[in-house]
């Protein structure tokens, strides 16, 4: 079999593409706390219903109690985390695609959210919150240019 002159060249591109995947991975990646272990990142939609701000998280398999939702200085942070469910001993994966770990999303509010009408619920998996009136639809306002 005949080495191809091109041969160190293909391994060259290959290794360049490898690092820069990892790269951009990280930078996908949210930022983890030091020593805290987080391979997931829930799902999350975020829609206009009759002038409400709609957030749904997907959290499968998870606690009511796991997950935190907090306001401060406008940002609406969720976090939490889910738990790896510890086998019984003896029993290997042959195959492990769950994640578990920490994890944390954040998103700003508009300014004039009312604090007292953002509301939370939990069901199967799925955690709604609900900001009235967050979303009502405010026309841009036009700046006149002088001149």
């Amino acid at each position: 079999m005949a080495l191809s002159p091109f041969r160190s060249f293909r391994d060259l591109q290959s290794e360049m593409d490898r690092m820069m995947d990892d790269m951009f991975r990280s930078f996908i990646r949210p930022a983890r706390r030091r020593g805290e272990r987080s391979d997931w990142v829930p799902a999350v939609d975020v829609f206009n219903r009759g002038g409400d701000l709609v957030i749904r998280a997907e959290l499968p398999g998870m606690k009511r109690e796991d997950i935190d939702i907090s306001l401060q200085n406008g940002v609406l942070t969720i976090s939490g985390e889910r738990r790896d469910e510890r086998s019984e001993e003896g029993s290997g994966y042959l195959i492990r695609e769950r994640s578990y770990g920490s994890f944390s999303r954040s998103m700003s509010l508009p300014d004039d959210v009312d604090e007292s009408k953002i509301r939370a619920t939990f069901k199967d998996g799925l955690l709604e919150v609900t900001v009235e009136g967050a979303a009502a639809v405010q026309e841009p306002r036009r700046i006149q240019i002088e001149g």
